[in-house]
C-alpha cells in the first residue's frame, strides 16, 4: 500500500492544503476546492491517512501524519503552502507549522485548534468515545453530532454534506483520532513561536471549538486574527460556504510575509 495520502486537486496557483476534520474526509472541503480553484490557486483536499482509501500511521500520532502531510507536499512539488485545517486538522495543520515553518505560507484554522486547557478536549473527546462503546455506528454518531452541534443557521445541504462525510469515517480510525487529540503536546509556549500569517474562522454557535475558545488561541499566536461567523456552528465552511471563503479569499489575498 502506498504511503502517498488518497486527495483531490482541482486549479492551478499557489498551493492550498485542505485538512479535515477527524469527523469527516475530504469531501468536508468540498464546496471549497471549486471556489478556490476558480479564484487562481491549486486546491489539494486530502483524506488524511486512515481515512478513505489512504493507508493509516503506526504509531497513530500528529508527528506519523505530518510527515505523511509533507510527503504529500514534496509529491506535490510545492515548497510552500497554505494550510487550511478544520477541528483537527487546525491542530494537525499547527504541528506542521512548528515542524517545518519554510514549508508553510500561512495558516487558516477552521473551528479548531489546541484548547489552551486540556481538560476541554478531554471532555470533548469522552462521549464520542463512550458512543463508539455502546456500539453505535458513524452513521449514526453523525446523526446525533450534526444536529447537535450546527448552529441555528446552517445551510441544510452543508448539514448533509456534513453527516455523509462523518459516516463514510473508519470507527476503528475515528477512535485512534479521538486518542490522539488528547495526547496533542502542543501548548502556549510553542504556539507563541509560530510567526506565520493566521486567520482563524469560527461561528458563534460552535459547541466544540466555543468562540471564547477561538479568541484565546489568536491572542496566543503572534500574529492572528479572528472571524466568527453567525448563526454557526462547528462546521463553518459547509454551513455558510459563502462566509467562509469570502473571509478566506480576503485572508489569502493579503501581501504575503517577506522571509
Amino acid at each position: 500500500m502506498s504511503l502517498l495520502p488518497g486527495f483531490s486537486l482541482l486549479g492551478s496557483g499557489p498551493t492550498v492544503l485542505l485538512l479535515h476534520d477527524a469527523d469527516g474526509d475530504h469531501l468536508s472541503f468540498a464546496p471549497q476546492l471549486e471556489t478556490l480553484a476558480s479564484a487562481g490557486y491549486r486546491a489539494v483536499a486530502w483524506d488524511m491517512p486512515g481515512y478513505g482509501r489512504s493507508a493509516p500511521v503506526e504509531p497513530y500520532g500528529f508527528k506519523g501524519l505530518a510527515q505523511r502531510c509533507l510527503l504529500l507536499l514534496d509529491v506535490l512539488r510545492c515548497g510552500e503552502a497554505t494550510l487550511v485545517g478544520h477541528g483537527f486538522g487546525a491542530m494537525l495543520a499547527l504541528e506542521i507549522a512548528l515542524r517545518a515553518p519554510m514549508r508553510v505560507r500561512r495558516l487558516v484554522l477552521c473551528a479548531g485548534g489546541p484548547a489552551l486547557d486540556a481538560a476541554a478536549t478531554a471532555a470533548w473527546v469522552a462521549p464520542r468515545l463512550a458512543a463508539l462503546e455502546q456500539g453505535m455506528d458513524m452513521a449514526q454518531l453523525a446523526e446525533r453530532l450534526v444536529a447537535r452541534d450546527a448552529g441555528a443557521d446552517a445551510l441544510p445541504e452543508g448539514l448533509q454534506l456534513a453527516r455523509h462525510a462523518m459516516g463514510r469515517v473508519y470507527a476503528a480510525t475515528y477512535r485512534r483520532a479521538l486518542q490522539a487529540l488528547t495526547v496533542f503536546a502542543r501548548r502556549a509556549p510553542d504556539l507563541a513561536r509560530l510567526h506565520v500569517p493566521t486567520l482563524l474562522i469560527g461561528g458563534e454557535q460552535d459547541r466544540c471549538t466555543p468562540p471564547e475558545a477561538l479568541l484565546a488561541l489568536a491572542h496566543v499566536l503572534p500574529d492572528a486574527r479572528a472571524v466568527l461567523l453567525p448563526g454557526v456552528g462547528h462546521w463553518p465552511q459547509l454551513e455558510d460556504p459563502e462566509g467562509f471563503e469570502g473571509a478566506l479569499l480576503e485572508f489569502l489575498a493579503m501581501p504575503a510575509r517577506l522571509h
